[in-house]
């Protein structure tokens, strides 16, 4: 039995959650954290909205990009700003 809304012909894997993803219409990263009908959802490393990517604009965040994003949560929780 095939999973709850992802496509059967969809030839990109899905991520698992957290993975950290590029939405390269934008460039920006976030958090991969599910499948809403054809489009991925990504949320903000930092907290906030959710946004959906089409899995075709979207690509594995470089080290140096993870490097950035882990950095800039870990700055933002110790200012309390991270939910």
């Amino acid at each position: 039995m095939p999973a709850q809304n992802i496509p059967t012909d969809r030839r990109d894997p899905v991520p698992e959650t957290g993975t950290l993803i590029v939405d390269t219409r934008d460039n920006r990263v976030g958090e991969f954290r599910g499948v809403a009908g054809p489009c991925w959802s990504l949320r903000p490393v930092c907290g906030g909205a959710e946004w959906e990517a089409e899995p075709e604009h979207v690509r594995p965040a470089e080290p140096i990009e993870r490097l950035r994003a882990e950095t800039a949560r870990a700055n933002a929780r110790s200012r309390g700003e991270y939910l």
